[in-house]
């Protein structure tokens, strides 16, 4: 049972072919009000991350058919699951292993037998890490968004019926080219239409 039935805090999926390690894992981050969902294998794994992105994996890597190794490649070339962090989880120890993990995108490596404290700590640091990522993605983005509607014209604009000039939403009034600059992203190229020329330049016999 879950501490005093809190909501979860995260998603984790656990991918291991051993069901004891499933187990122990399970139950371990169970009690940290996570929740988690295991896969026994890597095509499961795929599956689920795809169908569901949890906020975290931890990835075995030695797994019959498709090793942790190709299931952090194949999430890592895909869009929607490439910034899920991944932590490989392995009794594979030597330095060229855990080189080809963080090569292939894995944001941290535990070597088994491991150690629950251990598991714990490294968990919640990158789901925290991963949760400031997201969040500064988002204001990222309503920032794009708001410079976007900041550089479009729109609604009325009030426009003089005889010198053209438009007035601002500080009371101002300027010069058309002007506004356009300041409140769009279009590049001002200032000529003179057929009309005008006659007007203004009539030696120079300006024909349409």
């Amino acid at each position: 049972m879950r501490n005093n039935q809190q909501p979860f805090v995260h998603d984790i999926l656990i991918v291991d072919d051993t069901p004891e390690n499933l187990t122990v894992l399970r139950q371990m981050l169970a009690e940290q009000n996570y929740m988690v969902r295991p896969a026994i294998n890597g095509e499961i794994a795929i599956k689920a991350v795809n169908t569901s992105p949890p906020d975290l994996i931890l990835l075995d890597i030695r797994m019959p058919g498709m090793d942790g190794y190709e299931v952090c490649k194949q999430l890592k070339s895909e869009e929607k699951t490439r910034r899920v962090p991944v932590i490989f989880i392995s009794a594979l120890y030597e330095l060229d292993d855990k080189i080809k993990a963080f090569s292939l995108g894995g944001v941290d490596y535990i070597t088994k037998p491991f150690q629950a404290e251990e598991v714990l700590a490294r968990v919640k640091t990158h789901l925290t890490l991963r949760s400031l990522q997201k969040s500064l993605e988002d204001k990222n983005a309503q920032l794009q968004k708001a410079l976007v509607e900041i550089k479009t014209l729109r609604g009325i604009l009030p426009l003089c019926s005889f010198c053209k000039k438009i007035r601002d939403d500080k009371g101002y009034w300027e010069q058309v080219d002007v506004y356009i600059y300041k409140y769009s992203e279009a590049d001002i190229s200032h000529s003179i239409c057929p009309d005008c020329a006659k007007e203004h330049y009539p030696e120079l016999d300006i024909h349409e």
